[in-house]
């Protein structure tokens, strides 16, 4: 039996582009003995994966040009020839993506959603939530009364971020890209403002939001968002960096130059971490506890953006890029046995 495989054919210079993905149609795998056969059922695109596509040094090995992409899948068990796992199981792992696949029941774990979507195990139960968890609790340490801003704050990782300010008393703005986005994290989510960035002037903005200055930046987004956050650092703020999206596609030769940052930090005795989530792996199972509790509660609420079809991998995995998404961008691959 065949079934489409998504491959590296080139890598990008800049924002990639139709030549950067091909679809290639390989032969369905036998699981042998100790081994499970896997059906895909959501992909995750996130937007760490642009740096995986170039050849560079970071804290992941690139992808390999004419090799599957890889990132979080949901998967379910179709076939088992092991005793650590059953058919109908649902799963989790950082797989290549095609619609079908065999692996060792080690490299992949398990998964309860307590009757919600198996979807949410890529997002708020899944590594955005323990991005947004350890970012925000073990970095950030909002306060109460404390100004928290978050930029990307109707993403995958913001959307939860800041929930999690606000349930420790903090005051809480988003910076968003649209009135959409702007209405969702606070009529929704409970953001006491949202700054959006196209309307221009994001300076001002995030003054008029944070008469008092800035306690915590969660940062998403780096670039222009970021320059406007530092002169309003309180004495002693803090700053969980786990990404910086603005600056991802920029072409060979081009350099992200904004502010020197240092008399911002030095001034206000600022901290600020970079981080990923591997860094806390010792201590998911404390995060995972809490999120869990939270989501299955309605406490910590959450929105997927969910594009149907493998086919539609590049569309989503783009559109991170132009901002189309409203929480966790999915892709729905197939439907469960």
């Amino acid at each position: 039996m065949k079934q489409e495989q998504l491959i590296l054919h080139e890598r990008p210079n800049g924002l990639p582009d139709e030549n950067t993905f091909q679809f290639k149609e390989v032969e369905v795998g036998e699981a042998n003995d100790g081994q499970v056969l896997l059906k895909t059922l959501y992909v995750s695109v996130d937007p760490y994966m642009r740096g995986r596509m170039s050849d560079r040094d970071s804290y992941i090995e690139p992808f390999q040009v004419g090799e599957p992409l890889a990132g979080g899948v949901v998967a379910q068990v179709v076939e088992s020839k092991t005793d650590q796992l059953e058919k109908g199981d649902i799963v989790r792992g950082n797989l290549p993506f095609q619609e079908y696949l065999v692996v060792q029941p080690d490299t992949v774990s398990k998964v309860n959603t307590n009757g919600l979507n198996p979807s949410v195990a890529l997002g708020a139960l899944g590594m955005p939530g323990l991005t947004a968890y350890f970012g925000m609790m073990h970095i950030g340490e909002p306060k109460k009364d404390e100004t928290v801003v978050v930029s990307g704050a109707a993403g995958a990782v913001g959307q939860i971020a800041g929930q999690l300010a606000k349930k420790a008393g903090a005051r809480v703005v988003g910076i968003v890209g649209s009135e959409k986005k702007a209405a969702y994290i606070t009529e929704e989510l409970g953001y006491d403002a949202a700054v959006e960035y196209k309307k221009g002037d994001v300076k001002q903005q995030l003054k008029e939001a944070c008469p008092n200055g800035i306690d915590v930046y969660y940062e998403n987004v780096g670039g222009e968002i970021g320059d406007a956050v530092w002169p309003l650092l309180n004495d002693f703020a803090r700053i969980p960096v786990c990404g910086a999206i603005s600056s991802y596609n920029l072409k060979e030769g081009e350099q992200d130059i904004g502010l020197r940052i240092q008399p911002f930090l030095i001034k206000s005795h600022a901290k600020m971490q970079g981080f990923i989530v591997g860094d806390f792996a010792d201590q998911f199972g404390e995060a995972y506890k809490f999120l869990a509790e939270g989501v299955s509660n309605g406490e910590l609420k959450f929105e997927e953006t969910i594009k149907e079809g493998f086919k539609t991998i590049p569309d989503a995995f783009l559109g991170l890029f132009t901002g189309e998404n409203i929480g966790k961008q999915l892709v729905k691959v197939a439907d469960e046995e």
